[in-house]
Parts: C-alpha cells; sequence; structure tokens
C-alpha cells in the first residue's frame, strides 16, 4: 500500500491538524473537496489505542477512510508501546492510512492524567518505547505531535531529538507549552529552534487562523511545512486560499451562499456517516461556519436548536432570503 514519503513531498506540507470530536472522515472530506487536486495530507481525529485493541465498534468505525480523503494520517494516544503498536497493526491491516501519528501535545486534563498526550514529553523513555515499537508494526511513517514542553518552552529541543533517534519520520511542533493550554501566543520562533536541532520534518503548528498567516509561520519558524488546526474550523477554504496567495493570486472572499453550500453539503456527509439521526452532533460545526457574520444572529438561536435535515436546511434557506 502506498505511504507518505515525508522528506520527499512537495514544500511546503501543507495538512489539515487532527482535533478531537472535528477532523472526522464528513470534515475531512469537505476541506478536500473544497481545496481540489493539491497535495494536502489529512491528520483524522485522534482514536484510543486501547478502544481499538478492545474492539470498541465506535472506535474501530473512527478510523475507516473514504478514497477521497487520501492520502490520510491516523492519530493516536496511548502510553503502552505494547497496546499502541497492536492498535497500529489492526488499523493498518483494516484501512491502510498512509501513515499514524503519536498525539504526545494534547494538554486536556484527562488525557494527560492517564499518562497520555503531552504528559509523555515527560517520560522521554517511554516516549522512545512507543515511537520504536509502533515503527516495528507497520511500514507507513510514524509522526509524533508535541508542543514546546510540559512548562519549559526548550524542553521540545531535547525532546525532538529522542523521537528522532527513536525512529519518528516527522514531528509537529504546536507553539505553546502544556502549561499554557491554548492561552498566549503560539511562538513560532520557538518551534523553529526545534526545527534547527533535529533533521527530519517539522510542522508548525498554532494560530495560524488566516490564509496569509501560513506563509509568515513557515518564514519565522523555517519549517517544512503547518498543520492547520482551529483555523480550519468552519473555514475549510483556507487551504484554497492559501494555494492561490501561493499562484500570486488574490482569494475571493467566501459569499454566504458559497457558506451555506458547503453546510449543506458537510451535513449530508455528517449524515451518511452517522446516520438520520446526527443532526445534533453537527451543530457543533453551525457556530464555527458562521462565527462573527451579524446577519445571522437572528437565526443563531434556530440553528443550535434544530434536530432533523429538514429544520436545519430550513433555517439555512431563511438566511440565505436575507442576503
Amino acid at each position: 500500500m502506498a505511504t507518505i514519503d515525508w522528506k520527499s513531498l512537495p514544500r511546503p506540507i501543507v495538512a489539515l491538524s487532527p482535533m478531537a470530536d472535528m477532523t472526522d472522515s464528513a470534515f475531512c472530506r469537505v476541506v478536500k473537496e473544497i481545496t481540489g487536486s493539491s497535495p494536502l495530507v489529512m491528520f483524522r481525529e485522534m482514536v484510543s489505542s486501547e478502544a481499538v485493541v478492545r474492539g470498541n465498534d465506535k472506535t474501530l468505525g473512527m478510523t475507516a477512510i473514504h478514497p477521497d480523503e487520501r492520502p490520510l494520517v491516523q492519530q493516536i494516544f496511548g502510553s503502552d508501546p505494547t497496546t499502541m503498536a497492536e492498535a497500529v497493526r489492526i488499523i493498518d491491516t483494516e484501512h491502510h492510512p498512509e501513515g499514524f501519528d503519536i498525539n504526545m501535545g494534547c494538554p486536556v486534563y484527562k488525557i494527560v492524567s492517564n499518562f497520555n498526550g503531552a504528559a509523555l514529553m515527560k517520560e522521554p523513555e517511554r516516549a522512545a518505547a512507543i515511537v520504536k515499537a509502533m515503527k516495528a508494526a507497520t511500514h507507513a511513517p510514524v509522526s509524533v505531535k508535541i508542543r514546546l514542553g510540559w512548562s519549559d518552552p526548550t524542553d521540545a529541543i531535547t525532546f525532538a531529538k529522542v523521537l528522532e533517534d527513536a525512529g519518528a519520520d516527522l514531528l509537529t511542533v504546536h507553539g505553546r507549552t502544556r502549561t499554557q493550554g491554548y492561552s498566549g501566543v503560539a511562538d513560532w520562533q520557538a518551534v523553529g529552534n526545534v526545527k534547527r536541532a533535529v533533521s527530519i520534518p517539522v510542522l508548525c503548528n498554532g494560530d495560524i487562523h488566516k490564509a496569509e498567516l501560513i506563509q509568515k509561520a513557515l518564514d519565522i519558524s523555517g519549517c517544512d511545512g503547518v498543520l492547520i488546526a482551529r483555523g480550519a474550523l468552519g473555514n475549510p477554504w483556507i487551504f484554497k486560499h492559501f494555494n492561490e496567495l501561493a499562484a500570486g493570486k488574490t482569494p475571493e472572499p467566501v459569499t454566504l451562499n458559497e457558506r451555506i453550500r458547503v453546510v449543506k453539503r458537510h451535513l449530508a456527509l455528517h449524515l451518511e456517516q452517522y446516520g438520520p439521526e446526527s443532526v445534533t452532533t453537527f451543530r457543533k460545526h453551525l457556530s464555527w461556519y458562521f462565527k462573527g457574520l451579524p446577519h445571522v444572529k437572528s437565526h443563531r438561536e434556530k440553528m443550535m436548536t434544530v434536530k432533523t435535515r429538514e429544520e436545519l436546511e430550513a433555517v439555512l434557506d431563511e438566511i440565505g432570503k436575507n442576503i
């Protein structure tokens, strides 16, 4: 099966970041459809290695890949090297993602309290063992997403070298420490210090909310690419707009008609993935799609209480009439 070769992939590497409960198959497909034929890499939302090994149906369903999403990297979290390796083997056998990513950067308490996510930055030996075990279980590349550190923003320099020595093929560095969470400003220059400390490719992550900021993050960090997270929520056009900027074109603003069209398409894919009763779980996307749009304010309450496709599409049509 085909895999990603991070070293030879055209620069800059531009990818959709894994975001829990957001970057599922439906959203990845929407982003791909808008972006077109550019070599955009999708990172799928993280899954629990323990749940995969236990055969949890919901978790296994989260690892299914639609052909339109590829190339796709499946992110996994866990703290046991053997369990992580077995989860990789199971997912690889079933779905053949083009790469695997290890979450060593999530700052959320329920993750780090079980020695997962960013907590692994305090256990470099265990982190290295996880990378080695996963590498032995798959031919696909294994990447790692980390932060600048737990509390010291220079920790990632040493930690990155440990991961490189263990065989990691690529690193993504979020420009904050775990202690910072999502407060303050991402330090792209500090991410660049990590990039210069290793020889494997490094992606810059954090606070890249607009297409215009992608090149700025690349220039400041000197990284091989970027991983776009919250900047893509409600804005799946960010990758298309960056491609247009890189080609010397000025991106056209997203019209309300286009926004409504994409929301309806995203809704259709969401229902296809989760079933006709899943409109309530789609509503989390609506606040992102219509964030800061004043002419939508009067419809916001209706949007956030709809329960059926027909109800939501009726509200969207109402919004469209007010253009």
